[in-house]
C-alpha cells in the first residue's frame, strides 16, 4: 500500500489544499454557530465569506489540477485509527474535479440568491456543514471515511428542510432522512465486509485505491452482493426509480437554499458515488448489474417526465426532471463507454448548474406571487421580460438545445450508450421530447397570455437577483458552446476508469469507440 500512495502522491504540494477545502466550511460553521443571534447580518456575512473562500479554494484546485493526469492528485493522507486502517485520505481526479468545482460555486449563490426569512444564523451554520460534508464525500479516498461524509449531509439537510420549509416540511423532512439511513446502513454493512473479507486475516484496511487495485481477492457471488449493498445507499441518494419517491416530496418543501442545493449537488453524491465507488471497487459486479440498473434508469427518465408533465405545482414540475435527468446519468454511467461515462459526469455538473438555476427562479416567484401554483400563474413575461428571458434560457438548457450546456452532456450518453445498450438507448430519446413538452407548455402557461389583476404587478428581476443569476448564465453558455476545457480534464480518469472495468471483468468497449478516440 505505501508503494501505491508513493507513487500517486508524489506530486502532491506541500499546503494541504484538499483539507482545506472540506475544513474551511465545517469551521466556518463554528464561527456562525457562535454569533450571537442578535446580530443576524454578522452571520450571514461570516458565512458567505466562508462560502466564497471555499470556493476560491476550489478555483485554486482546478488551477493546480494537471489537465492530462489520470492519477488522483493533491493527495492528502494522514493515519485516523491504526487497526483496522481508517486514514483521512483526500485526493482528486477528473472524474471529482469539477463536482467539487461546482459545490464551491452553487453554496455561495444558494446563499446570496435565497437568504431564509427567519433564525439565518442557524440556517447558514447548517448549510456550510452541509457544503463541508459534500466536499467531503466528493474528496475521499478512504471508504469508511466516505462513508462518515455521506451520512453527516443528512443532519443539515434535515434541519434546513424541517426548520425553513413549507407547510408539509415536517413530512417531507422525515421521509427524507429515513430514506436515505435506510440505504446508507446496507452501506455500511458492504463497507465492513468488503474491507475485512479483503483483508483474508491480514491487515485490514478501508483505502479505496487498495481495495480496488486489488481485484480476484473477493468470489465473484460475494463482489456481487457488496456491489448491491452500495448499489442501495447509491440508488435512494440518486433517486433511481422505485426508490425515488422521497424526492419530489423534500424538493417541494425545502426552502429555496435547501432545494438548489438537493438538486444541485447532494444527488450527486450517488451517481458519484456508483462511478467511484460501483466501477471502480466492483467492476465485475457493475457489469454483471448493468442491463438492471440501465433499465432502471430509462424507466426513471420516461416516468420522471411523465410524471413532471402533470404536475401542477411548478417546483414540483422541476423536482420530477431531475428524477428524469439523472436516469440519463445512471444510462450513461452503466453503458460503460468512454463516452458515455464523460457524458454523465458532464451531466452531473450541467444539472446542477440548470436545475440549481431553475430553483432560485421558481423560488424568486414565490416569494413575489406566494403560490407556485402554474394555473395561478399567467403572463409574466409582460410585467418582467427580463426575468421570462432569463428563465427561458435555463429552461432551454434543461431541455438540453444546442448550444447551451445539457446538450452536450445528453449527447455524449446517447452515443456512448447507443454502442452497447442500443434498444435503451432509443427509448431514452423520448426523455428529451418530453422534456421539451413539460417545460415548454409549463412556460407557455406561466410566462404568456394577459396577466390577471395579481400577475400584473409581478416584479422585474432585481440586479442583486441578476447577479446571482448571471454566473450560472455564464456558465450554461460556456458549457454549451466550449466544453472541450472540461472535456480534457475528464477524459484521462474516465479513460483509466474504463481499462480497470476491462481488465477485471468480461466487459468490452465496441472497438468503434476506441477508433473514434483515436481519431480513426
Amino acid at each position: 500500500m505505501s508503494a501505491l500512495l508513493a507513487a500517486e502522491g508524489a506530486a502532491s504540494p506541500s499546503f494541504p489544499i484538499l483539507s482545506a477545502v472540506v475544513l474551511t466550511p465545517a469551521i466556518g460553521a463554528i464561527v456562525v454557530a457562535l454569533i450571537s443571534k442578535r446580530r443576524p447580518e454578522v452571520a450571514k456575512q461570516a458565512a458567505v465569506l466562508f462560502a466564497v473562500f471555499t470556493g476560491a479554494l476550489t478555483i485554486g484546485v482546478l488551477a493546480l489540477f494537471k489537465t492530462h493526469g489520470a492519477a488522483f492528485q493533491m493527495l492528502d493522507h494522514v493515519r485516523w485509527i491504526k487497526d483496522p486502517e481508517i486514514s483521512w485520505s483526500l485526493g482528486i481526479d477528473g472524474i471529482s474535479l469539477w463536482l467539487v468545482v461546482l459545490t464551491g460555486i452553487l453554496f455561495p449563490i444558494a446563499m446570496l440568491g435565497a437568504p431564509p426569512h427567519h433564525d439565518e444564523k442557524s440556517f447558514y451554520a447548517w448549510l456550510l456543514l452541509l457544503e463541508a460534508g459534500c466536499l467531503g464525500a466528493f474528496l475521499a479516498l478512504d471508504v469508511f471515511l466516505f462513508f462518515v461524509f455521506f451520512e453527516i449531509v443528512l443532519v443539515p439537510m434535515y434541519f434546513l428542510i424541517s426548520g425553513w420549509g413549507y407547510d408539509e416540511r415536517k413530512y417531507a423532512a422525515t421521509k427524507f432522512f429515513l430514506y436515505t439511513m435506510f440505504g446508507s446502513a446496507f452501506m455500511l454493512v458492504g463497507a465492513v465486509s468488503l474491507a475485512y473479507l479483503h483483508a483474508k486475516g491480514g491487515p485490514v484496511t478501508f483505502d479505496l485505491r487498495v481495495l480496488a487495485e486489488h481485484q480476484g481477492v473477493l468470489a465473484k457471488t460475494t463482489e456481487r452482493w457488496i456491489f448491491v449493498s452500495f448499489a442501495i445507499a447509491f440508488a435512494v441518494k440518486v433517486p433511481i426509480f422505485p426508490l425515488h419517491t422521497w424526492l419530489p416530496d423534500a424538493h417541494t418543501q425545502a426552502p429555496t437554499a435547501g432545494s438548489v442545493i438537493l438538486a444541485g449537488v447532494m444527488l450527486k453524491l450517488g451517481t458519484y458515488g456508483f462511478l467511484r465507488y460501483g466501477l471502480y471497487l466492483f467492476p465485475e459486479a457493475s457489469a454483471w448489474a448493468a442491463p438492471g440498473m440501465v433499465t432502471l434508469g430509462v424507466i426513471g427518465i420516461v416516468y420522471g417526465a411523465i410524471c413532471a408533465t402533470m404536475q401542477k405545482d411548478l417546483k414540483r414540475l422541476v423536482a420530477y426532471s431531475s428524477v428524469a435527468h439523472l436516469g440519463f446519468i445512471v444510462l450513461g454511467t452503466f453503458a460503460i463507454t468512454q463516452q458515455g461515462l464523460e457524458g454523465s459526469v458532464l451531466q452531473m455538473v450541467n444539472h446542477g448548474v440548470s436545475t440549481g438555476a431553475l430553483f432560485l427562479l421558481v423560488g424568486m416567484i414565490y416569494d413575489r406571487r406566494h403560490t407556485r401554483e402554474i394555473a395561478k400563474l399567467k403572463g409574466l413575461q409582460k410585467p418582467a421580460p427580463i426575468f421570462a428571458a432569463v428563465f427561458t434560457v435555463v429552461m432551454l438548457s434543461s431541455i438540453g438545445l444546442p448550444g447551451l450546456n445539457g446538450f452536450v452532456g445528453e449527447f455524449l450518453i446517447l452515443v456512448g450508450s447507443f454502442l452497447t445498450q442500443r434498444w435503451w438507448a432509443v427509448v431514452a430519446v423520448t426523455g428529451v421530447i418530453l422534456a421539451a413538452l413539460y417545460l415548454l407548455w409549463a412556460y407557455q402557461r406561466v410566462f404568456h397570455g394577459e396577466p390577471d389583476a395579481d400577475n400584473a404587478t409581478f416584479r422585474e428581476l432585481k440586479l442583486t437577483e441578476g447577479l446571482v443569476m448571471a454566473p450560472l448564465i455564464g456558465l450554461i453558455v460556456f458549457m454549451g458552446v466550449y466544453p472541450k476545457p472540461v472535456l480534457d480534464r475528464i477524459e484521462p480518469a474516465v479513460t483509466r476508469l474504463v481499462h480497470h472495468v476491462e481488465s477485471n471483468s468480461d466487459h468490452r468497449e465496441p472497438r468503434v469507440a476506441h477508433d473514434a478516440e483515436r481519431g480513426k
